[in-house]
């Protein structure tokens, strides 16, 4: 069907040339220099041609390999990974308030003279003394409530890490599909701006050989301009967006990209059911669940505390009631009875810490499910609009060709080409847009599914 149109409209714009270059008899036309017959049309696919190189070639990173070296090098993720190391510190340091603890003293005092009483020397002028304490917390509950929820907030902070990555993750990849989809837009510019000098070199040969007009050659040269304008914008956006992978990598420089799917995406039932198991909403689990337990837990400030201490030591030399070598032992209890309402305050704390909690996973899950309910119609709907996209695009290239064919024949002025190559562009660079709005669909939809990274 389109070869037949094709060659009607030739037959029809032929004749019509014929038809006029019949009252044409300058003689300058019979010396004419030869006029070019064809244009050459771009592809008919706006996505066929490669990527152009310009500037500083970037290193080629796969979507995965992106993936894994910003979830390792991003310094969002070193510093969640840091703070997994802090919470282990912190048990270390809640473990040992119950924990036994030795400790060694010395003492060496030296007096102006010695003391003397009835003639006996009391207190010697140089006295040394050294001991050992051994401190054992032998009943220590609000110790073990302690290490226990240190210990929660130990796993929380690796939940929080898997959730850090995951965030991280999802703005690389976002930034990756950028990079593609500015890739995409500089070929369309590319591609417009070859078939804008295309044009412009075939209006200058017509008005050489006589056949043209000066006014087609300038619009011809103006939209070259504002093609070659086009690419160099174009150009820089890429760039923009190669460094900014490139800082979300974790990397001193830019990184390129190259093709990414990620296959048929989840029903929507899958969907909302994996969206309970994501890190975020399992990490607000984790902190419910251990604000629960400061809760329970409570009951150990009303607990009595136990401590058992042990000390030998040395004296040299003996006093009267200090010999020269010896021990002592000691068992502490403690009863709290009043502390003025502290032990209220923190039950109190702990329950509406307890309670935000709670509220924050109803919140977590909802949003889990909304991101997932969108993201979802999001991808049906962006796919659509991509296949219109691409429809348009071809049908305006297709329209392209039959204006380049029209103005080839002499039947037009070239202001139809323009008017075509122009909406060529800017159908092409739609369906540029359309495909990188899809793949991000589909990027989000695995995301609020809990299935990436």
């Amino acid at each position: 069907m389109r070869s037949q149109l094709i060659k009607a409209i030739e037959a029809v714009v032929i004749a019509t040339a014929a038809l006029g270059t019949t009252f044409v008899t300058n003689d300058a036309h019979a010396q004419q220099a030869p006029v070019p017959q064809t244009i050459p049309p771009p592809s008919s696919n706006p996505m066929a041609t490669p990527a152009p190189t310009l500037g500083r070639a970037a290193p080629v990173l796969s979507f995965d390999e992106a993936i894994h070296r910003a979830m390792d090098r991003n310094p969002t993720s070193e510093i969640a990974e840091q703070e997994v190391r802090r919470a282990q510190a912190l048990v270390q340091q809640a473990r040992s308030t119950w924990l036994p603890t030795l400790s060694g003293n010395a003492t060496y005092t030296r007096l102006d003279a010695d003391r003397v009483l009835a003639d006996r020397v009391v207190t010697n002028a140089n006295t040394f003394n050294a001991n050992l304490l051994l401190t054992v917390p032998l009943i220590a509950p609000r110790a073990w409530v302690a290490t226990a929820r240190a210990k929660d907030n130990r796993e929380i902070a690796k939940l929080s890490l898997v959730d850090a990555r995951r965030i991280v993750a999802l703005n690389a990849g976002r930034s990756y599909l950028t990079v593609i989809a500015q890739k995409r837009v500089l070929e369309t510019a590319v591609q417009a701006r070859d078939t804008a000098r295309a044009h412009e070199e075939f209006s200058k040969a017509r008005l050489a050989g006589g056949v043209g007009n000066r006014l087609d050659a300038v619009r011809a040269a103006q939209e070259r301009a504002s093609s070659e304008t086009r690419v160099q914008n174009q150009t820089i956006a890429l760039t923009r967006a190669q460094e900014a992978l490139g800082v979300l990598l974790g990397e001193n420089g830019p990184i390129d990209a190259v093709e990414a799917s990620f296959g048929a995406p989840p029903t929507l039932s899958a969907a909302l059911g994996e969206a309970e198991r994501r890190s975020d909403v399992v990490a607000s689990k984790e902190r419910a669940e251990s604000a629960r337990k400061s809760v329970r837990d409570s009951y150990a400030e009303y607990l009595p505390l136990l401590t058992g201490t042990a000390s030998p030591f040395y004296q040299n030399p003996a006093s009267l009631t200090v010999p020269t070598t010896g021990w002592q032992a000691q068992l502490l209890l403690t009863i709290p009875i009043f502390d003025g309402g502290n032990r209220y305050g923190l039950k109190h704390e702990r329950d509406a810490l307890y309670d935000q909690a709670k509220t924050r996973i109803e919140a977590a899950l909802r949003q889990a499910r909304s991101e997932v309910r969108v993201a979802f119609e999001a991808v049906q709907r962006a796919d659509d609009a991509l296949a219109q996209a691409r429809d348009a695009a071809r049908l305006a290239q297709e329209a392209l060709e039959l204006s380049q064919l029209a103005y080839r024949a002499g039947a037009t002025s070239n202001i139809e080409v323009i008017d075509a190559e122009r909406q060529a562009r800017d159908a092409a660079t739609e369906a540029a847009i359309a495909e990188d709005t899809a793949r991000q669909a589909r990027l989000d939809l695995l995301s609020a599914a809990g299935r990436f990274p």
